[in-house]
């Protein structure tokens, strides 16, 4: 098995479970990752289908309902790839949808926080209650025993007294908690309060943390690069946004020739904001 493969099951299993062709009798039928009122939408996203899908099916999902499938499919090809790589970024790794980030080292004390904010009307007010976010994806590192830390050769002893305060370390920790270490909004379509929430859940996960901060990256099937751009370009709230077939909707793009579309494909790409499904694993070793 290769990041090749996995990438292509990675599509029949979207083919299979998650895109639909929507019927429109008056505007035609369309991919359920087009907006149906954009041509240029659906065009995009007909060429991306015709290069993944042997035989698209036709039907319809709600949002809901393709949003959970698509978080998922792509929580599988990340596991199964960031696995391929793991002689790289050796440690025991856990992958979880739709997690409380409070269950994590990093943000622990945000559920003491919330409680109080909930005991306390006049703080809640001043404040707000949006501390504790639940990311669509979220992976995280176990801490490590000393046992471990110690296996080729001695590296620190406890009665050393010294890096007692490393997470880390799992002895260090009464209860220890697992280290976040990253968080991947998934969304099918990109509109712009959707954009809007990651950029606020991002906001969220950089202020609040205690220690290192997480990857923050967001991947999508939007076929629309104008939409794409309304959340990969900015002050760099995400570290990056990823295409969950960008090499497809390249040549899409160049098909159509659309000059906009093209132009702020060049912008996104070669400016690094955009890249495909297929860097996010490697990104993650980092």
């Amino acid at each position: 098995m290769n990041i090749r493969k996995l990438r292509s099951i990675y599509h029949k299993e979207l083919c299979d479970k998650l895109i639909r062709i929507r019927k429109n009798s008056e505007k035609g039928d369309y991919p359920n990752n087009a907006d149906g009122d954009s041509k240029i939408s659906v065009k995009i996203a007909w060429g991306i289908l015709n290069q993944i899908c042997d035989t698209p099916q036709y039907g319809n999902l709600s949002g809901q309902t393709a949003g959970k499938i698509f978080e998922e499919i792509t929580k599988n090809f990340i596991e199964k790839s960031f696995d391929l790589l793991r002689h790289l970024r050796p440690g025991k790794w856990h992958y979880f949808i739709e997690t409380d980030i409070s269950h994590f080292e990093q943000y622990k004390d945000l559920a003491e926080v919330e409680d109080e904010l909930k005991k306390n009307k006049k703080l809640a007010s001043t404040f707000g209650q949006d501390y504790i976010v639940k990311p669509d994806i979220l992976i995280s590192r176990e801490s490590i025993s000393d046992e471990e830390i110690n296996k080729n050769k001695k590296i620190i002893d406890i009665k050393d007294k010294i890096a007692t305060l490393t997470p880390l370390r799992k002895i260090n920790m009464e209860s220890p908690k697992q280290i976040l270490h990253a968080s991947i909004s998934c969304k099918w379509t990109l509109r712009s309060d959707r954009a809007q929430n990651i950029r606020t859940e991002a906001f969220n996960l950089i202020r609040n943390r205690k220690g290192k901060l997480p990857h923050i990256v967001a991947v999508t099937a939007e076929p629309t690069l104008t939409r794409i751009a309304s959340l990969a370009l900015g002050t760099g709230e995400i570290d990056c946004v990823y295409h969950f077939a960008l090499n497809e909707l390249i040549n899409a793009i160049h098909e159509i020739k659309d000059e906009s579309q093209l132009d702020m494909l060049n912008i996104l790409v070669d400016g690094r904001r955009l890249r495909d499904i297929s860097d996010l694993p490697f990104d993650l070793i980092v």
